[in-house]
């Protein structure tokens, strides 16, 4: 079996007027986690239709728990991460593969 490492994922609510804004600031948060050990990669998606009421979800790829942690623990994403809180709620957790059909 491979090392399929750990999956962040955040599903964001978040009022339509803000989404724009809002994934402008993702791409820095990105950025700055890319650069951070432990790092395998990131996509933001957001939903198709406008009532869905998680807009934006948040899937990244670290090697660890702690990796990830470590990378979230920066102060300039801590920084980052207070001032999206402003304008969205956040639903972050982190999973493992249990299951896997290709």
């Amino acid at each position: 079996m491979t090392d399929n490492g750990i999956t962040f994922i955040n599903v964001f609510e978040i009022p339509a007027d803000q989404i724009e804004e809002f994934v402008d600031n993702w791409h820095e948060r990105a950025r700055l986690m890319r650069a951070a050990p432990g790092f395998r990669d990131v996509r933001l998606h957001r939903a198709i239709l406008p009532d869905t009421r998680f807009q934006l979800v948040n899937v990244a790829h670290w090697d660890s728990a702690e990796a990830c942690e470590a990378a979230g623990a920066n102060p300039a994403v801590v920084s980052s991460v207070d001032a999206a809180r402003k304008v969205a709620s956040a639903n972050p957790a982190l999973y493992e593969v249990v299951a896997e059909y290709l």
